[in-house]
């Protein structure tokens, strides 16, 4: 009996070895392409600033003393970083609003695109996949001769006599917000349409059967059952949104910045790379704890409803 379970024990350590070895090349592929840089940018956050770019390597804390206070030119002191914060206040709001935008815009579309014969599912899904055939300048471009003073918009509407002057929409936080809704939607819709491909409705048919009103079967059926598809989305959309360069330089016109911006000008103009640095490895922690937050409601409220 003993010598079967060792024998048993010492397949499975095997199987194991065998396992770890097959994901080797793997693991040192993302070591060497993801894991390393981190480590250089992590070091050069705790160096000095050269005098045109680059770093001196020498230990200094005041790269990360500069992402949240500024420190006066004449005696020293320490004051906060009022621009940074806003910095900060305005990346974390612009996605937050873009992510529940894109939900609320693609929760419809998904519902509409899984409940199509499904012959002509995969033409409205390739019809939500285009835009991600055009590269992303240029799709930013394309959303800024719809919003600007001279574009679609205004054009529409001075002709239809709503406005009389043209809408100033470019170079703001809502030309921002529209810009990374329309770049991130197809990240919403696919996961979204991944859940309701899976959704059982017969459940929704029983819900209208027992009398209950279109808003309580959305609430107590669809919306508990996709919740996966809601939970990805929002991720993929919210992350990148979070440090989206193009599209705040394009439509914010480089007056409103976020936190994307804030790094490349450290790294360029500013020629600060250790405070660029510094701010890299916030923008990572930032959303680290988006992510470990909302996974942990998303799961204590599917415990709960369970």
């Amino acid at each position: 009996m003993s010598s079967a379970s060792e024998v048993a024990d010492a397949a499975e350590r095997k199987d194991v070895r065998g396992r770890w070895l097959l994901s080797l090349p793997a693991l040192l592929i993302i070591g060497i392409a993801s894991v390393f840089p981190l480590l250089i940018v992590l070091v050069y956050s705790f160096l000095k600033p050269g005098s045109y770019g680059d770093v001196v390597w020498q230990f200094s804390p005041d790269a990360w003393v500069g992402v949240l206070f500024q420190r006066d030119i004449f005696d020293g002191t320490l004051s906060i970083a009022d621009a940074h914060l806003s910095i900060f206040w305005r990346s974390v709001r612009l996605s937050l609003m873009t992510t529940v935008l894109a939900l609320i815009l693609g929760f419809p579309t998904a519902y509409f695109i899984a409940t199509r014969p499904e012959r002509t599912r995969a033409i409205w899904l390739f019809l939500i996949t285009i835009p991600f055939w055009t590269n992303l300048l240029i799709r930013t471009f394309a959303i800024q001769e719809v919003i600007r003073n001279e574009g679609v918009v205004n054009g529409l509407l001075m002709k239809l006599g709503v406005i009389s002057s043209p809408i100033q929409m470019m170079f703001t936080d809502f030309a921002i917000m529209i810009g990374m809704v329309y770049v991130y939607f197809p990240l919403m819709v696919l996961p979204l349409y991944a859940s309701m491909e899976k959704l059982d409705f017969r459940l929704v048919e029983a819900g209208y059967d027992l009398y209950a009103t279109r808003l309580k079967v959305l609430w107590r059926i669809i919306i508990p059952m996709v919740k996966p598809g809601i939970i990805a989305g929002s991720i993929l959309v919210f992350i990148p949104s979070l440090g989206a360069y193009v599209t705040p330089r394009v439509l914010g016109g480089g007056r409103n910045l976020m936190l994307g911006n804030l790094i490349e000008l450290q790294f360029g103009q500013g020629r600060n790379w250790p405070l660029g640095a510094a701010l890299s490895i916030t923008l990572l922690v930032i959303v680290m704890a988006a992510l470990l937050i909302y996974v942990r409601k998303a799961s204590n409220g599917g415990a709960h409803h369970g």
